[in-house]
């Protein structure tokens, strides 16, 4: 089995992002909390840098990098996200980056790594096909590949967003994590179950795309034929083999939520925090709102896991589910 990544990695990792990446808050819900007065805290990584928590694990990894790799500049391939991320890790080391998005990634997403300078490539609409682009690109051009979930050193820098939870809140019992690929679930069940290991790790994923559930309940890492989420971010067709073993020796169980209930998720941290969250960013609430964390109630840290969402769009959910969520809670 791959060794999975030390506490001693993640709390050297929150060293090195220190000076780049934010602490970011962990907001209290004293209102309405669908766990209990109190009960409920969001981790917000939709205010990180960068529009989501990404930047953690490409600075980590970028940071680290050879003198003579740097020089040459390093590509990945994303959906939005984690190529934002790396264009900025890039700009702040000064690296030149190139990204591989799919053809339908969201305008608000195109437009954040083209302000920070880095190369758009278009490729596809499975991440597979954006990966065989990139190292394709990668091999002609002599550049790193920044992988998107499934590296150590990208888990580690992911990693600490549980090791802030947990030193900001002693008293959580639960966690929720959005999962796409599985790199910040594996990385805040290694950090929070190394610091506290009583405290439960739950994943969230779409059931439109349940790559990381079909993969546990087989015992292996699989791939679907075929996935569809309003959830843009959450939507490998196949989870890491390193963030696989870290889900299936660390995580409770993956939860899975329909786009409506990310969506009433949506519009509930508008409404009760005024916060914009993209749907990816909404799965963790989604599972609270929709009832689906099983025995009673704990003290809750629902990761928060980006904001970038095209405005339009956004205004749109809050008015359509809006009071769906207010009666949900």
């Amino acid at each position: 089995m791959p060794q999975l990544v030390s506490l001693d990695e993640i709390r050297a990792a929150a060293e090195r992002i220190g000076e780049v990446a934010r602490r970011t808050p962990l907001l209290a819900e004293r209102r309405s909390s669908p766990v209990g007065e109190g009960r409920m805290r969001l981790k917000c990584e939709n205010l990180q840098r960068g529009g989501a928590f990404k930047l953690r694990g490409a600075y980590n990894f970028i940071a680290q990098l050879p003198e003579e790799a740097r020089s040459r500049g390093v590509i990945t391939y994303s959906s939005g996200n984690h190529g934002r991320a790396v264009a900025l890790a890039a700009r702040e080391l000064g690296l030149t980056a190139v990204v591989v998005v799919p053809v339908d990634a969201p305008q608000v997403k195109l437009d954040g790594i083209r302000r920070l300078g880095a190369e758009i490539v278009e490729e596809g609409t499975k991440s597979v096909e954006r990966q065989r682009r990139a190292e394709k690109i990668a091999a002609e051009r002599d550049l790193t590949i920044v992988p998107p979930f499934d590296h150590p050193q990208i888990i580690a820098g992911q990693a600490t967003v549980g090791l802030e939870i947990v030193e900001d809140w002693p008293a959580v019992e639960r966690v929720l994590v959005p999962v796409g690929g599985g790199g910040l679930l594996a990385g805040v069940a290694a950090a929070v179950r190394a610091l506290e290991p009583s405290v439960e790790v739950f994943g969230v994923e779409p059931r439109g795309a349940a790559s990381m559930h079909a993969s546990l309940v087989a015992g292996r890492a699989v791939e679907l034929d075929s996935v569809a989420s309003v959830a843009d971010g959450l939507k490998p067709v196949r989870p890491g083999e390193l963030t696989f073993e870290h889900a299936r020796s660390l995580v409770e169980e993956v939860l899975l939520v329909e786009d409506e209930d990310i969506l009433r998720g949506l519009a509930w941290c508008a409404d009760e925090f005024r916060l914009l969250v993209e749907p990816s960013g909404a799965a963790t609430v989604a599972a609270l709102l929709a009832g689906k964390l099983p025995g009673p109630a704990k003290a809750t840290a629902a990761v928060i896991s980006g904001g970038t969402v095209d405005p339009v769009s956004w205004g749109k959910w809050v008015n359509e589910y809006g009071h769906e969520a207010a009666g949900a809670a």
